[in-house]
């Protein structure tokens, strides 16, 4: 057990990515810290169940190439991140279109590299067929019957529309962050719809390919978080961890001292000096930093504002003939079901599923059907053209929290330090990304060195009992 009496420079509460990330910049530096988690495991909302051999992320939040994860989080030099296929797959009006930036270089090569792209694309057959099957429609929320919206031609337009996306991603791809962030700000579909760039060009790809980045269907997330987005997916392809999302907390709780995270142990109020918990008593410290998800982090900070939040299902399905779409991620340009997106995530992460067995994830965003597997295998079978019937469904994980909104105004450097002692990180406080939660626990874990002049140990801390270190 934990000694009530016990002494730590720093105390972290919550054993998610920004937490975890916190206390090793912390730890480097020679300071103490203890790292207290309600639950029996670190990750947070990153968690991954295992179901007969099976990996299963709870949310599935597409991660990118892109995001300068090791610097923002020194303990993530060894994780294995797998591309999807480059760009997305597009299906629209029964067909399937190679859509996107292939993988590249940051800053001008990338940019050019995805001109190129859509050159190539004005240039070649735009359009993959899908086996065409006759296949009952999909239902919607409540119900209803879902009709695919109506459109002609390849969901990126013509070979002129191609190609003033392809100017837009270039300047984008080499747009520095401060400049994104000083643009005027509105909702993302009202800044879409300003620049330019020809309806059917937002509606067949850059509104689902957002919607999937955002895990925002209506697209009413700050326009600069929105280019960030675009700006990280011109910069490289997709990823998934390797083994499931709890491979990156895994690995930053795997990088810390022995002994510092504690599992099972729940905090029920914080002081600038100390903790409370049901199980162990007050732990005394200098500096207290909360590292939950924002609606604990408010319960245990009364004023801390709540976002709102858009909810979350992932529908897992396995199945011994996988469809031919490789390791690609494919989105509905018609938004004709409840599948914003999906993928045979075991093509990209082949330990995800045992031998022989294929996995497919698929993400429904906003409200959930009544019936939700029914529809989206329904949904599922136009999308990748074959028959669902035989498919098992191996979990649905609904999270009705599981992303913080960004609607504007929205800062994405909200304030970390409350109070000398007192500090706050998370996608809350940043934007709502893995990327916003490890630059949320960089700028945290400055503060409180700053405060307490660390650099060196303030004081030695007595170690903790093994028995209930996680």
């Amino acid at each position: 057990m934990l000694e009530p009496a016990y002494q730590a420079d720093v105390v972290v509460v919550g054993a998610g990515v920004a937490g975890l990330s916190a206390a090793h910049r912390l730890t480097s530096q020679g300071v103490t810290v203890t790292v207290l988690e309600a639950a029996h495991g670190v990750g947070g909302r990153m968690a991954t169940e295992k179901v007969d051999g099976f990996r299963l992320d709870r949310i599935g939040r597409l991660l990118s190439a892109a995001y300068p994860g090791p610097r923002l989080a020194p303990g993530l030099d060894g994780p294995v991140l797998l591309p999807f296929a480059p760009g997305v797959l597009l299906h629209s009006e029964g067909r399937r279109h190679r859509a996107g930036v292939p993988a590249g270089a940051r800053g001008a090569r990338s940019a050019r590299g995805a001109l190129h792209a859509v050159r190539a694309l004005a240039s070649a057959p735009r359009s993959v067929p899908a086996p065409r099957r006759t296949v009952p429609a999909p239902l919607a929320p409540g119900g209803a019957v879902a009709v695919a919206r109506p459109r002609t031609g390849a969901p990126l337009g013509t070979a002129v529309d191609q190609a003033r996306l392809g100017a837009a991603l270039t300047r984008l791809a080499h747009t520095p962050v401060e400049r994104l962030l000083a643009r005027p700000e509105l909702p993302a579909a009202e800044a879409l719809a300003a620049r330019g760039l020809p309806p059917r060009t937002i509606d067949g790809f850059l509104r689902p390919l957002l919607a999937a980045l955002l895990c925002d269907p209506d697209l009413t997330t700050s326009s600069r978080c929105a280019d960030l987005a675009l700006r990280a997916f011109a910069g490289g392809r997709p990823v998934l961890p390797a083994g499931g999302a709890e491979a990156v907390p895994e690995m930053l709780a795997r990088s810390l001292p022995p002994g510092t995270v504690h599992t099972g142990v729940r905090v029920t109020s914080v002081a600038t000096n100390s903790v409370a918990t049901a199980e162990h008593g007050v732990i005394r410290c200098r500096a207290v930093l909360v590292a939950t998800d924002a609606r604990a982090a408010a319960e245990l900070l009364p004023g801390l504002r709540v976002p709102d939040f858009h909810p979350v299902t992932v529908v897992h399905h396995t199945t011994d003939d996988p469809p031919a779409t490789g390791a690609s991620l494919l989105l509905d340009a018609d938004r004709g079901g409840p599948v914003a997106h999906t993928a045979v995530v075991s093509q990209v992460d082949p330990s995800r599923a045992p031998a022989g067995r294929a996995l497919v994830s698929s993400t429904v965003l906003g409200p959930v059907p009544s019936d939700v597997d029914a529809a989206v295998r329904i949904h599922l079978s136009r999308l990748y053209g074959t028959s669902t019937a035989r498919w098992e469904t191996l979990a649905v994980h609904h999270a009705a929290e599981a992303v913080p909104a960004m609607r504007p105004p929205h800062d994405p450097h909200r304030p970390v330090r409350l109070l000398a002692g007192l500090y706050v990180c998370g996608d809350h406080r940043d934007t709502s990304t893995v990327q916003g939660a490890l630059h949320s626990a960089e700028r945290a874990s400055a503060a409180i060195l700053a405060d307490l002049g660390a650099g060196r140990p303030m004081h030695t801390a007595e170690p903790l009992p093994a028995a209930s270190a996680a």
